[in-house]
């Protein structure tokens, strides 16, 4: 089954909003064995939303549109659907009582425009929206299937989940796609793809290996496509372990797993308790740990110490180490960690303190120098990184360089 994606709406060609429902339209997509071949955005015009229905009936099986159902004047993509297969309109009372009922329940009655947004192309087969008033549609004619959808995000993922998911599994049968994706952090995606270069020159024609980077990451992710489900398990099983074999000092997870939950099943393991010490990153670190439901069972908390004098009321560095080697520097961070076990009494901390930029650096230590420190009572060590000059992106890597420092010393 292949698929085409067509999101209708002025606000994302302009940005005004982003275009979230492609790629969870995608994933879901995916996941039923379908392949999707291309996607498009197009304006608030009913030539515009004519012309693109024309271009995904030709090259794919299926066109799931989004967007332009609402009961306002720009909302005109039931015109362009009954234009497209040049029929009439019909009054759905159906859709009318759902609807009054809906604003019933919110205080309010039905208007013209609610009503005129009842009126739906004569051939469409209406599938309940549960979530909101608009109803998606489904045109099934010459061997194509075009499924009309709101464009608001929870309303569509309903409905791709309750009706259209279903229809098209049972309409265009599959072959199943599986994925295991394996999560790696500390290296780049070239340096990688050098260490996998004779795997992946012998994988079984069932397997693809793709590289999805990010910043301070690297998915691996291994797909298989056959029409046996057990064999294609076991095909990625036994390919994925020979990556982990590969590469043992830099995976840490699969899947949709994260650095700051690794890290988190490692404190609780240990039943350590952590703190954070932070500079350039401003608490980002604190918040990327945070993010883990349950992470007050090992996070105590972090000292925010942005400016030199912080550093020393509140984490305990020595003026002359900022006066010998400043903020920026190894023997700071490791003062930074001293500070943090001792006065927020946990058993092990991470320091951070850099210049994340743009401004800022000087020759000796230009933007983008930052230091890390990672420590329990016992011992500290240390990672220094030379990034750009990108501010956002210097803090972000930061945080994930981090995370991955923790990882690595809880395992030592």
């Amino acid at each position: 089954m292949k698929v085409h994606l067509l999101t209708i709406g002025d606000e994302l060609l302009i940005g005004q909003v982003v275009d979230t429902n492609s790629a969870w339209m995608a994933r879901q997509l995916n996941g039923i064995g379908a392949q999707v071949i291309g996607k498009e955005t197009v304006p608030d015009l009913v030539e515009e939303i004519v012309a693109a229905l024309r271009r995904g009936v030709e090259k794919a099986d299926v066109v799931l549109v989004t967007g332009g159902l609402g009961p306002t004047k720009d909302d005109v993509t039931k015109k362009a659907l009954a234009t497209f297969y040049e029929v009439g309109f019909v009054f759905s009372q159906q859709t009318f009582d759902h609807i009054s009922r809906f604003l019933s329940f919110l205080g309010r009655e039905a208007s013209d425009a609610h009503r005129d947004q009842c009126f739906m192309p004569q051939n469409a087969e209406l599938l309940r929206n549960r979530m909101g008033t608009a109803p998606g549609m489904w045109f099934d004619e010459a061997g194509k299937v075009v499924v009309s959808m709101p464009g608001v995000p929870f309303e569509m993922e309903y409905l791709m989940d309750a009706e259209v998911l279903p229809r098209l599994q049972k309409r265009f049968p599959a072959s199943p796609i599986l994925h295991h994706t394996l999560l790696t952090a500390g290296e780049g995606e070239s340096s990688i793809a050098e260490r996998l270069r004779d795997l992946e020159d012998k994988l079984p024609n069932e397997v693809k290996l793709a590289y999805l980077p990010s910043l301070g990451q690297v998915k691996l992710r291994l797909t298989a496509r056959g029409a046996n489900e057990d064999e294609l398990r076991r095909l990625l099983d036994q390919e994925a372990q020979k990556i982990r074999d590969l590469l043992p000092d830099l995976i840490f997870g699969r899947e949709e797993e994260t650095l700051e939950q690794v890290v988190g099943v490692l404190l609780q393991e240990r039943q350590w308790k952590l703190a954070t010490a932070e500079s350039c990153t401003g608490g980002y670190l604190a918040h990327r740990i945070t993010t883990v439901a349950g992470s007050s069972n090992y996070f105590k908390g972090s000292v925010i110490a942005y400016s030199n004098e912080l550093k020393t009321g509140l984490l305990g560095v020595k003026p002359e180490t900022l006066d010998a080697v400043g903020a920026v520097s190894e023997e700071t961070v490791r003062e930074m960690v001293a500070g943090a076990l001792d006065r927020l009494d946990v058993d092990i901390a991470v320091a951070v303190s850099g210049i994340a930029g743009p401004g800022g650096g000087t020759p000796e230590k230009p933007v983008g120098t930052i230091w890390i420190a990672v420590g329990s009572r016992q011992r500290v060590k240390t990672l220094h990184l030379q990034l750009g000059k990108d501010r956002l992106k210097n803090i972000q890597f930061t945080a994930v360089a981090a995370l991955n420092f923790l990882r690595k010393f809880l395992l030592d």
